[in-house]
């Protein structure tokens, strides 16, 4: 069995283990409590099963773990171009017990969360002790000079864990998002650690896309799985650890390739920083939860939520390949990749926050243009939001209507059976209750 044979082998074995253990998280996690019940902020109509996250772990930790022992053992009969890497493997041993034993931690901590709530300070104090243990164990971010102080590395590969398991935890707010996003991610850092010749991390990151998508057979829409904080919390400190064990640059590649994290992460960590930024703005904590996050923004402006997750999804792939031609560019290829995806990055920017006409779907435009019209002799004159005017000849509607106008739409006499037969299925503040979390 070659090495192509062996990362196909790894992908299927985990990808058949999550989808089985998905099968029985559906079932348990409902006894055991595990479940994320409709109501406030939440757009699911029933309870939905939250032992996702186990299932994700059970095909991650026990498949490398006996992985790593089956190819120690057999090493003398297995092929050369696999038992050459045996002392590399038993060199970075240790490190990976230390990343998947402290990854269990953390899910274990997202799994009492699940099932009987944290308060966020907890939580992040948990997430700095785990982090700086594996810190502690040598798993550093390895830079060049002026900035490869240990100390400095220290705190950055700290910061860098901890930042991408709250990304992921901020992440997973509708069906398949942060599962497909965390494949996206683990095949780019995969493929780009492989072009500089690592093999054993890439191996470890395929068995986390099998797991993910064998998840998302239970997780895409309408989900009949969540994977709780305890999957997203588990996704982002495997993902964090493994990016600073990894290795993106050798002898003979551009040092420009240290560069490809922050390329794949660009998605992750845009939402994370604008989240923040808007709850600090409306004076409120950073960690309490509301519909603020990229892929609510997208649904405001007219997407359905499966249509906000395959845009983020397809905005992270194309921030992202630019990590690949990394290894082979210089100081100014690098320059224009890294420009790229920021550039990338600004047009969401500007798409998102746009305080422009609002696409509406069909249902919309028809509540509103059959509601305007049975109410066209009792419209308040300062009601002027409501304009079936404002773009003549298409299907658009003001923004106001959607969000700051409804009650006084509801409140304006009109035909009753015609308002709620029409804007059924809509909620007070225009969102659309189609599958989302």
């Amino acid at each position: 069995m070659g090495l192509v044979a062996t990362g196909l082998a790894l992908f299927v074995i985990a990808f058949a283990t999550s989808g089985a253990a998905g099968v029985f998280a559906r079932v348990w996690a409902p006894r055991l409590g595990l479940v994320d019940r409709p109501g406030g902020r939440k757009k699911h109509a029933a309870p939905i099963p939250l032992g996702g996250g186990l299932a994700i772990w059970f095909a991650v930790v026990p498949v490398v773990a006996i992985g790593v022992a089956a190819i120690i053992a057999l090493g003398p009969v297995l092929p050369a171009e696999i038992s050459i890497h045996i002392n590399g493997i038993k060199k970075q041993g240790l490190e990976l017990a230390l990343i998947l034993g402290s990854s269990t931690l953390i899910m274990i901590v997202g799994l009492i969360d699940d099932r009987f709530g944290l308060g966020w300070r907890i939580r992040l104090a948990l997430q700095f002790v785990f982090a700086s243990a594996v810190v502690a164990g040598g798993v550093r971010v390895t830079l060049f000079p002026p900035f490869s102080n240990v100390w400095f590395t220290s705190v950055l590969t700290v910061l860098w864990i901890v930042g991408l398991t709250n990304s992921f935890n901020f992440l997973d707010n509708m069906d398949e998002l942060a599962a497909t996003v965390g494949l996206i991610a683990a095949a780019l850092f995969a493929a780009a650690q492989l072009i500089v010749g690592s093999l054993f991390v890439p191996a470890v990151l395929i068995v986390l896309i099998g797991a993910l998508a064998g998840f998302l057979i239970h997780n895409r829409t309408p989900a009949r799985l969540f994977m709780g904080d305890a999957g997203s919390n588990f996704l982002g400190f495997l993902l964090g650890s493994l990016t600073v064990a990894g290795t993106f640059y050798r002898e003979g590649f551009s040092k420009s390739s240290v560069l490809s994290p922050l390329l794949v992460m660009a998605v992750p960590l845009y939402d994370t920083i604008s989240v923040i930024f808007i709850r600090l703005r409306e004076g409120r904590s950073p960690f309490q939860a509301d519909r603020r996050h990229l892929s609510h923004r997208l649904v405001d402006r007219g997407l359905s939520s499966k249509q906000a997750v395959h845009a983020i999804a397809l905005v992270t792939l194309a921030a992202g390949l630019g990590s690949l031609l990394l290894p082979a560019l210089g100081v100014a290829g690098a320059l224009v990749v890294a420009a790229q995806t920021t550039l990338i990055l600004g047009v969401v920017a500007i798409l998102e926050t746009s305080n422009g006409p609002i696409l509406a779907n069909d249902r919309t435009d028809i509540a509103f243009e059959n509601t305007s019209r049975s109410i066209n002799h009792h419209v308040p004159a300062d009601f002027g939001s409501l304009r079936s005017d404002a773009i003549a000849g298409d299907r658009f509607v003001s923004s106001d209507v959607l969000v700051g106008d409804t009650n006084a739409l509801a409140d304006a006499p009109c035909d009753e059976s015609i308002a709620e037969r029409e804007t059924n299925g809509f909620a007070i503040d225009g969102e659309r209750p189609d599958g989302q979390k």
